[in-house]
């Protein structure tokens, strides 16, 4: 057999308007199988997928630019900006700066900074940029001056009171780019001019004589323009001829960059995926849906072995199964997107794909059906590793002669490692080609209850034809459909019953299969999820061990720093930045206690008697002096405070200082709370000076503590510190 025409091939499998809608997203026309290595190709697809950019512009082949350059020919302005339009893309893709190979690939190509001096003439749209030359400018404002003069003429002409009677319409039309009026028949008594056409109601189209000067004019300098314009292509073309090897160059990486990103973009259009051709034979299609049908049943089929032999009912899709092994097979062979699962499909690769589909009868040729097929079969054996597809393979002639006929043949196109897929009615060949291992059968399912086929497939089966129930479906009298039956005869049909069961088995099997798939799918999901839950559990655990154990050893450190500090204050402040990396206990939900004026109460480790109680606070006595305290300091006490005799000493406890508040961060109530306490506790231990850090800030804490200070009756005075302990942002307090 001859070597089809690839768009032969294309029509055969009606993939023709898929490809044809594929080809609308190529910049330029172009063949559609790339050309080198289709694993690289592949990668490259897949990694400019996962970017987002424009389409490539559309541009004409440079074969005719290069052409031209080579015989140091003259590029029009045309033919010039079509190289810029490639070039401004390819800028615009190495100005994303993309990451991986694309991003490697856009590097490697250097744009020449000659090209610059080209490009710059031209706008966004190819229009040549006059502004850079002042020769083209002043000739474009000349014909500018001469248009407007033109058309203020026509003005006056439309409203002249003698030509007025003549006038169809008030307009201003052209006729080949000619300004000129349309009048009725006897203008030329009152208008001079050339007769440029005539309309079908008799009225002319005149272009006034007065203006011939200024068209003139323009068509003079419009000659001059032109002029200019060529000098430019000339210099431009000369520029180019010394870059004819990057322009060789960047030819080839524009066809291959829009081979990707048509069919990147295709993909996206239908949502479709690209699969690439693996090294074996192997076919296993998974959701596969021909472009072809509208809403059609997704195919699953596993075709590993080398025959896929498919029978069963009439019009129930086994040639569409035949069409879909081959289209997808063609589709991953070219890179074109498609629909189909492509995690679970799996598609070899083939040198060659022919289709035996079409009735070979020729009447010119005096050439038979059957004729026409051996004639097709014979040039198949020229082959090895074509992936064929034959539909109706008995077709024209006697089933069981050919049958016979066809068991030999395909015997001997397996042992050449062709692949076949082959479509019959005729249940002889499938049982003779059953017995051997590298044949898989696969039967169109019917339904008995509906009579009507399903459009799907069982594998490992012959399946029955059903040619008197579709004979019934499709308008054939029960009458005439009896009367077949029964010549048919008995041990026919109890072949078919036979066949039939054995499918309806299989059906069974399956779908308790598919139940049993299921349940142990479920069960697995399950196990997982817990197997998850536990490792995720036992994370997180030893996360918020690692955890506490980390911000302990950072409490404890701090600790040992404190300790070996020799300052008091020091002390007190490591203690507390220790204190505050500890983790944080919840708070214990204590029910407040009721305390009452004159109740014995222990404070800390002394013991006093509640002078007068507000809210949250209370007055305490304890040995002799009132201290206002929290109630969540307090604790009840069933023993009465300790009464000391009084007598009288005098006070010889050493003059200490270096004690220290800070309030920085706090708000005035805070502040207040803290150096009431804090002055408490330094009377308490003696001390009759300590020093209180505020900060500058706005000034509102540095004025709560004045306040506080002076309303303190414990304290003698305060003044600010000295500028080596903090100056305006500190308060040494005298108590």
């Amino acid at each position: 057999m001859s070597v089809k025409p690839f768009d032969q091939l294309l029509d055969q499998l009606d993939l023709a308007e898929h490809v044809k809608h594929f080809s609308q997203f190529l910049s330029r026309e172009k063949p559609l199988y790339i050309e080198g290595d289709q694993e690289r190709h592949f990668r490259y697809i897949q990694a400019l997928d996962r970017l987002e950019f424009k389409a490539a512009p559309k541009v004409v082949p440079f074969s005719a630019i290069k052409g031209h350059l080579k015989k140091r020919g003259v590029l029009n302005f045309e033919q010039i900006f079509e190289l810029i339009k490639v070039i401004r893309y390819f800028r615009t893709l190495k100005n994303r700066e993309f990451e991986g190979i694309i991003g490697q690939w856009m590097m490697k190509i250097e744009i020449p900074e000659k090209f610059g001096e080209v490009e710059k003439y031209f706008d966004e749209e190819g229009r040549f940029n006059e502004s850079l030359d002042e020769s083209l400018q002043i000739l474009g404002s000349r014909i500018k001056a001469l248009k407007d003069e033109i058309a203020a003429s026509m003005r006056r002409l439309l409203f002249t009171s003698k030509l007025s009677s003549y006038l169809v319409d008030t307009q201003v039309h052209y006729v080949n780019d000619e300004e000129c009026l349309l009048v009725r028949g006897g203008f030329n008594h009152v208008l001079k001019g050339a007769v440029i056409g005539r309309t079908g109601g008799g009225f002319f189209y005149v272009a006034p004589d007065s203006l011939l000067k200024s068209k003139e004019k323009i068509r003079s300098i419009n000659q001059e323009r032109e002029a200019k314009f060529y000098a430019y292509a000339k210099q431009f073309s000369e520029a180019l001829m010394e870059l004819q090897p990057f322009i060789g160059f960047i030819d080839k990486e524009f066809d291959r960059f829009d081979h990707y990103q048509a069919r990147v973009h295709f993909a996206r259009s239908g949502s479709y995926a690209i699969m690439h051709a693996q090294k074996d034979d192997v076919i296993r299609l998974n959701g596969f849906e021909h472009p072809a049908l509208h809403n059609p049943k997704p195919v699953d089929v596993d075709f590993s072995r080398s025959v896929l032999m498919i029978t069963g009912v009439n019009a129930g899709g086994k040639t569409m199964l035949l069409k879909s092994i081959l289209s997808a097979a063609l589709m991953a062979k070219y890179l074109l997107p498609m629909k189909i699962n492509k995690h679970q499909s799996h598609i070899g690769s083939f040198r060659r794909i022919e289709a035996v589909i079409d009735d070979p009868q020729n009447v010119s040729n005096d050439i038979s059906t059957f004729a026409g097929r051996m004639l097709q079969f014979s040039q198949l054996f020229q082959h090895r590793s074509a992936l064929i597809g034959v539909d109706e393979i008995e077709l024209g002639t006697d089933s069981d002669e050919a049958a016979a006929l066809f068991k030999v043949i395909l015997d001997d196109l397996i042992s050449r490692g062709q692949k076949i897929v082959v479509t019959t009615h005729h249940k002889r060949l499938a049982s003779l080609m059953a017995d051997r291992d590298d044949v898989e059968l696969m039967a169109a399912v019917y339904d008995e209850e509906h009579r009507l086929p399903t459009y799907e497939f069982l594998q490992g089966i012959i399946g029955k034809s059903y040619a008197f129930e579709t004979a019934l479906r499709y308008g054939i009298s029960q009458g005439i459909v009896d009367r077949a039956v029964s010549v048919y005869g008995t041990q026919h049909e109890k072949l078919n019953l036979l066949i039939e069961r054995g499918s309806q088995l299989e059906r069974d099997l399956k779908r308790k299969n598919a139940l049993l798939d299921d349940k142990l799918e479920s069960v697995l999901q399950k196990e997982l999820e817990l197997k998850e839950a536990k490792e995720q559990v036992v994370s997180d655990l030893q996360a918020t061990q690692n955890s506490l154990e980390h911000r302990y050893a950072i409490a404890i450190a701090e600790a040992k720093k404190a300790a070996k500090a020799g300052d008091v204050a020091e002390i007190h402040r490591k203690m507390n930045e220790a204190n505050k990396k500890l983790p944080k206990q919840p708070p214990e939900q204590k029910q407040p206690l009721a305390y009452k004026v004159g109740q014995n109460i222990k404070y800390r480790k002394q013991r006093g008697t509640i002078v007068s109680l507000k809210a949250k606070e209370a007055m305490i006595e304890v040995e002799g002096m009132r201290l206002r305290v929290k109630h969540s300091d307090l604790k009840p006490s069933g023993n009465p405070p300790k009464l000391k005799p009084k007598v009288q000493i005098s006070n010889s406890v050493e003059k200490r200082s270096g004690l220290k508040l800070d309030l920085h961060g706090l708000r005035a109530e805070e502040a207040e709370e803290k150096m009431d306490k804090f002055l408490s506790d330094a009377l308490m231990q003696g001390w009759d000076e300590v020093l209180i850090y505020h900060g500058i800030g706005t000034g509102k804490l540095s004025f709560a503590v004045k306040r506080f200070l002076t309303a303190h009756p414990s304290v003698r005075g305060f003044d600010d510190a000295p500028q080596n302990m903090g100056g305006f942002g500190a308060k040494v307090v005298y108590l």
